[in-house]
């Protein structure tokens, strides 16, 4: 069975993002160690799987992107979950659109974690995030925690219905200040 890690940029003081979903303090911190272990997080996944914001962004950003993340984002298959029952992807470039959509949230995910392959990856979006943790969906959590306090934004951890037991698997700082901590689900 395939297990579901998010992989998510928190603050120190626990916000994915400010209160209107302001991301200006992520893209001050980076450095090549940092760089390299997102990359291979990506490239370690069998599928991406997204909110419909997230996907929108990304799938207009990554077709045309020189970044060195661009080959696993444009390769890997990706599944975007969405309320629209009418999600047009064909304006995007090459597998962006031919991702799965996905209007179950719950339904489909245990159908993933059911195939066979390598791990699946969620990106952010605060929203998507937050649903996978309201439906206790996550079995890993890889977050990425910049060193910067935004005093206020949104938590992760904002709709989690209970507690969460966690294992600390890996913690790894780099020179930039960001800490990556890897927890596994204790269930």
């Amino acid at each position: 069975m395939r297990k579901v890690v998010l992989k998510m940029a928190i603050t120190i003081d626990g916000f994915v993002c400010g209160p209107n979903g302001e991301l200006d303090w992520f893209h001050r911190y980076s450095d090549e160690e940092g760089h390299l272990w997102i990359e291979k997080c990506l490239w370690d996944a069998g599928v991406h799987i997204m909110g419909r914001k997230s996907f929108d962004a990304m799938g207009g950003y990554w077709p045309t992107s020189t970044d060195s993340f661009a080959e696993p984002m444009n390769n890997i298959p990706k599944v975007v979950f969405t309320k629209q029952e009418d999600l047009d992807i064909t304006k995007y470039e090459n597998s962006w659109s031919e991702a799965m959509i996905s209007t179950d949230l719950v339904s489909d995910i245990a159908k993933l974690k059911l195939q066979e392959g390598k791990y699946i990856l969620a990106h952010g979006g605060a929203s998507f995030a937050q649903d996978l943790v309201y439906y206790d969906l996550i079995d890993e959590y890889r977050l990425i925690i910049y060193p910067v306090i935004l005093g206020k934004g949104k938590s992760l951890f904002a709709k989690a219905q209970k507690n969460i037991d966690l294992r600390l698997i890996n913690s790894t700082s780099y020179p930039s200040g960001i800490i990556i901590n890897s927890y596994q689900r204790e269930k």
